[in-house]
């Protein structure tokens, strides 16, 4: 019997909402440190992946190494930066090598979850093929991501509907896509279009990058030599790993605290970089289209391996131009500078929505939860929210590293749980916080994309010092999250 098609009605311990790289990594910490604990993983796709199932756009990759972007018990063993199918590969294996498809339920969209305190129970509605499911479970743990895979965002502009070419977005890419011979507009200048264009201008007649503000991007050699030594050595696989995520992350956090402390200066060696990789007479060129107005990390920084986006852009397959889009026009995209960009598609590469607990419809004992209201416990749990945590990974490290700190944290917790004898916890401001200044989830002056901007008042808040600080800050966390206190009165246990 597939997992799919086990019958509904079914109460657990724990509910894992998502099976990508979250809610994968999630289930094999919670089948490691509790056997004995029954779980069940709820996907809305008809299979797992998360982000590398839903985008299939071209040249779909990771903008992360994969050391870091893989999992802690699961060794790598291909280049740092990897293809969405390689990612899909990698996933699929860590399911058969432990059993994991039999605790996952596909096609199950999680549509409610309501939280009972007379039986101390979550109460989960998922729709499988038309029909309500109906779950209930101890623990809820929400590993869905943080955007909405089926609601893209693309601004409207104007005189769109008289464009005679088509218009889609990476997120929901035709799979009959031709791009043979014909002139194609990628609108954004982030890691999704910097991905795209390298493998649609090998296709195309031609692309052009058409950016309002530009990026920041670095690029390097898709390998990395000490990973090719201890190979080349024969260290065992996980010795191999473990030292190569030592060394990326080492090396990333030495990168953030540079682009912190001497921003201009860290500037500068991006912008050579760029100048390099697009070889001479390009100095106009990487002023104006590659020299962002915020510092370095303030929004995320896109590596190109191998300089391919660069490689495109000095053969003349691709171009790039910073300007604003003033209308659509039947034959391309006129612009503010009066310059009218030809083309038969438009690719929106526009970002994403923000979701906030995968918009199912959660409430507490009868009354809808106003996520936006709570206050933040770790980044982890949140006040009023009874047995429940959401895994929010990180913008300038791998995602999986906060994904594999959460997911031991959670089965911490469970344990903490089981030998007090209750089953009830959830965070709670103490008399003297309770006027505690209430901050952003994120706030802007350390990380400010426009997709965060735009959503970022349906998430929840944070206050100004520990356990309500959400820090965002991986070398903060992984000494944090394994020793929070969890008698320290911030949690109240029933």
């Amino acid at each position: 019997m597939a997992a799919s098609d086990k019958p509904s009605n079914v109460d657990l311990d724990v509910i894992i909402i998502g099976a990508g790289i979250s809610g994968i990594g999630a289930a094999w910490h919670l089948g490691q440190h509790h056997p004995e604990k029954r779980y069940a993983v709820l996907e809305a796709q008809e299979g797992h992946g998360g982000t590398w199932r839903t985008h299939r756009y071209p040249g779909i990759r990771s903008d992360s190494d994969l050391f870091t972007f893989g999992y802690k018990f699961k060794p790598w063993m291909g280049k740092p930066i990897a293809t969405g199918a390689e990612i899909q590969q990698y996933l699929g294996e860590v399911i058969a090598e432990n059993g994991l498809g039999q605790r996952i339920r596909y096609g199950h969209s999680v549509v409610s979850a309501a939280w009972s305190s007379a039986d101390r129970r979550w109460h989960v509605v998922a729709m499988h093929q038309g029909q309500a499911h109906r779950f209930s479970a101890r623990f809820l743990f929400m590993c869905q991501g943080y955007y909405r895979h089926d609601d893209a965002y693309r601004p409207e502009w104007p005189g769109m509907a008289s464009f005679k070419g088509a218009i889609v977005h990476p997120q929901h890419w035709p799979e009959d896509m031709d791009l043979a011979g014909r002139k194609v507009v990628v609108i954004g200048s982030g890691a999704t279009a910097a991905t795209l264009i390298p493998a649609i201008a090998k296709q195309s007649a031609h692309v052009t990058m058409l950016q309002r503000s530009p990026t920041f991007f670095v690029t390097g050699r898709n390998a990395d030599a000490l990973a090719d030594t201890l190979r080349q050595l024969d260290i065992p696989p996980a010795w191999t790993h473990e030292i190569m995520r030592r060394k990326m992350l080492a090396d990333r956090a030495a990168f953030t605290r540079r682009c912190i402390a001497e921003p201009e200066v860290v500037r500068q060696e991006l912008l050579e970089g760029v100048r390099a990789a697009l070889g001479p007479g390009h100095d106009a060129d990487v002023e104006r289209h590659f020299n962002p107005s915020y510092r370095p990390w303030q929004q995320r920084i896109a590596f190109v391996p191998d300089g391919d986006l660069f490689a495109a852009v000095r053969d003349g397959r691709a171009s790039i131009v910073t300007d604003e889009i003033e209308s659509f026009v039947p034959e391309g995209i006129r612009l503010r500078s009066g310059q009218v960009l030809e083309a038969d598609l438009v690719v929106s590469a526009t970002g994403f929505k923000l979701s906030a607990l995968g918009d199912v419809d959660v409430s507490i004992d009868g009354k809808p939860l106003d996520f936006a209201q709570t206050v933040a416990w770790h980044g982890a749990m949140f006040t009023g929210v009874p047995n429940l945590a959401w895994i929010f990974g990180y913008f300038r490290f791998s995602w999986t590293l906060r994904a594999d700190l959460m997911a031991e944290f959670v089965c911490r917790l469970l344990r903490h749980m089981d030998d007090k004898g209750v089953d009830m916890v959830m965070p709670m401001l103490r008399p003297h916080e309770q006027h505690m200044a209430r901050l952003p989830w994120v706030k802007e002056d350390n990380f400010n994309p426009g997709y965060l901007q735009r959503g970022v008042h349906l998430f929840p808040k944070q206050g100004e010092h520990a356990p309500w600080v959400h820090s965002q800050d991986y070398e903060w966390d992984k000494e944090a999250l394994p020793r929070a206190d969890l008698e320290d009165g911030s949690l109240s246990y029933r």
